[in-house]
């Protein structure tokens, strides 16, 4: 996968160690600077559950790591349990 401009991406651990907590992450551009084979630099902003900027980030990941990601989707570490009673 190589994102491009819009994309709206799902960066995990999977993408590199430093996302333990996963991310959506709205793609402005991939650099072109050289690094490790399969790696690239990312600017964009990262969203909240409802699709905001809430910041800008510039990131270094592997891009095998990268799935694509749904503003309004809410990651199931975050989803609410109801109880009765």
């Amino acid at each position: 996968m190589l994102p491009k401009s819009g994309d709206v991406l799902r960066v995990t651990k999977k993408a590199s160690v430093q996302f333990i907590e996963p991310m959506l992450f709205r793609v402005i551009r991939m650099h072109d600077w050289p690094t490790y084979d399969g790696w690239a630099w990312l600017d964009g902003y990262q969203l909240n559950a409802a699709g905001d900027a809430v910041a800008r980030r510039s990131i270094f990941v592997q891009l095998a790591g990268l799935t694509y990601g749904r503003v309004g989707a809410v990651p199931a570490q975050t989803r609410f349990r109801t109880t009765v009673g």
